[in-house]
């Protein structure tokens, strides 16, 4: 067996304001209290986790405080073009950045790109009919 994608780690300054706006996505998260310094949403057999981890606590892991980079970590594969338009609008009315409004790629899906509240940016996604 080959290995396979379990997680992706992120990190977060403030968990409400993250917890929020992937909420926004549609990640459902357990209840946190303000000593916790890692979360991660609930999620279905086979998938992929989403780890977000403190910044303090990585700071205290790595040495370095974090820096979220300037490409997106990663891309989230929606049911239809119609749910990529209609988190973009979610995330816009909150109040959060849609870097790329949703449009038709030319490689065949509706795409766009959203930004978390520590500069993470997310890929949003579903082929084209």
């Amino acid at each position: 067996m080959r290995p396979r994608l379990d997680a992706v780690a992120i990190t977060s300054a403030d968990f409400a304001k993250t917890v929020a706006f992937y909420e926004c996505i549609g990640f459902e998260f357990p209840e946190f209290g303000p000593e916790d310094q890692h979360l991660e949403p609930v999620t279905q057999e086979g998938e992929a986790r989403l780890m977000i981890d403190h910044v303090d606590l990585t700071l205290k892991l790595t040495g370095k405080t974090p820096k979220p980079p300037s490409h997106s970590i990663f891309a989230l594969l929606c049911d239809s073009p119609s749910q990529v338009d209609e988190i973009a609008t979610r995330i816009k009315s909150t109040g959060g950045t849609v870097k790329t409004d949703p449009w038709d790629a030319f490689w065949g899906q509706r795409y766009a790109t959203v930004v978390d509240p520590d500069g993470y940016e997310v890929d949003l996604f579903a082929p084209l009919a």
